[in-house]
Formats: C-alpha cells, structure tokens, sequence
C-alpha cells in the first residue's frame, strides 16, 4: 500500500501545484496526492491551496468571491488550471490514494456535496485544521476517514488529547514531529512536508511521508 503522498501534484519542481498534469505525472510514479479544496463562489470544489488569488494569477480577489467559470479561464491563461475535486477524482480512478485537506470553514451544502463525491470512492482521506469540519463531516457520516491537521506550534499533549476524538481517525503533523513520542496514540500518523530530495532520503524508511520536489 502507497504510503507516501506528493504535496499538492509537486513531484518536480517545474510542475504547477494542483494541477491536472501534475496529478497524472504523480500517478504515473504510483504515489498517492495530497491536495487542497477550496470552495468558488457558485459553491464548486476545487483545488486549489489560497484563498485569494494574488499569490497565484496576481489578482487581488477571494476563492469565495470569484465563479469557477471566471477562474478556470484566469487561470488556464496562465497555463495553470484549477482543476474540479471531481476532475480529480476522475483521473484517479479509484486507484490512487488522496488527501483532502479541506482549507476553508465549510458550509452544510458543501459538506453534502463533498461526501456525494467521494461516495464510491475507497482511498481516501479528508483533511482539515479547523476541527468543526471534522465534526460536522462525522456527524453527517461517521465511517468517513477524517485527519486532524497540526502546525509545528501544536503541543504534544493537545495532539494527544485530539487523537482522543471519535471523529479524528488519523493524525497529520508537521515533520517536525516525526522523531516525537507519542505512545498512547494508537492511530495512524502523517508528517508534512518533505520539501527536497535530502529531507526524503533523511525520512523515507518513515510511514506516511508528505513530500515534494524530488
């Protein structure tokens, strides 16, 4: 079982993040994605890491604000397509592993529409820092696989007590963490992010490993 996943498609350093192309590429060398799904303004998902747009296509305007219309034409101009979640799912044909890190606050309809996406599918996990999307995800749907997200600030006995939850199935630290003890926490643990081929060869006999640039 693929137990390393690419940061959002960035197996090289010349791809774009969270594109289509590098999602396939990351396929090709059978690793699993994780990405990040952000919500338009006529409530699409994509994915997509900001929630504005200057960092990326140099345009000073929310995710939230803006139809996926409008997006996907800013941003195949610049050679750089934000893909649909479901675009996504598509190539990966219910064979590659994916982590969905969910970045925004979400709304019940998009939390309806995320669970009718991934509703047939198997390797999967959904992702997120902010814990009511975990809750609100479990109590629509408790089997779902859902991650609790933490920062290199996160202490270990608030990552131990989370681990706790019901509705927190699997851990993702910041690498940081990998060398850390934490003994009572019987589930899984992810660690982000192996940003360069020295940090992979340093981590990679580690489980569960999020990295790019090789």
């Amino acid at each position: 079982m693929v137990t390393h996943y690419i940061h959002r498609g960035l197996a090289k350093k010349h791809f774009k993040e969270n594109t289509l192309s590098a999602f396939r590429y990351s396929f090709r060398k059978k690793y699993g994605i994780e990405t990040d799904l952000q919500v338009t303004k006529d409530n699409q998902l994509i994915c997509f890491h900001d929630f504005n747009l200057r960092r990326k296509f140099n345009l000073n305007k929310n995710v939230k604000d803006i139809n996926y219309f409008h997006l996907k034409k800013i941003s195949s101009k610049r050679k750089a397509t934000v893909p649909l979640l479901k675009d996504l799912l598509k190539i990966s044909r219910n064979k590659y592993p994916l982590l969905l890190e969910i970045k925004p606050l979400l709304i019940m309809k998009n939390l309806l529409s995320l669970i009718k996406f991934i509703k047939k599918k198997k390797k999967y996990g959904i992702i997120s820092f902010k814990e009511k999307n975990l809750i609100n995800l479990y109590n629509l749907k408790k089997k779902l696989p859902l991650g609790m997200l933490f920062s290199s600030k996160a202490s270990t006995r608030n990552i131990k007590s989370k681990s706790k939850k019901r509705y927190v199935k699997f851990l993702v630290l910041e690498k940081n963490f990998i060398n850390s003890k934490f003994d009572p926490i019987k589930k899984p643990i992810y660690y982000y992010t192996i940003r360069n081929k020295k940090l992979f060869n340093r981590y990679k006999h580690s489980k569960n490993l999020i990295f790019e640039n090789l």
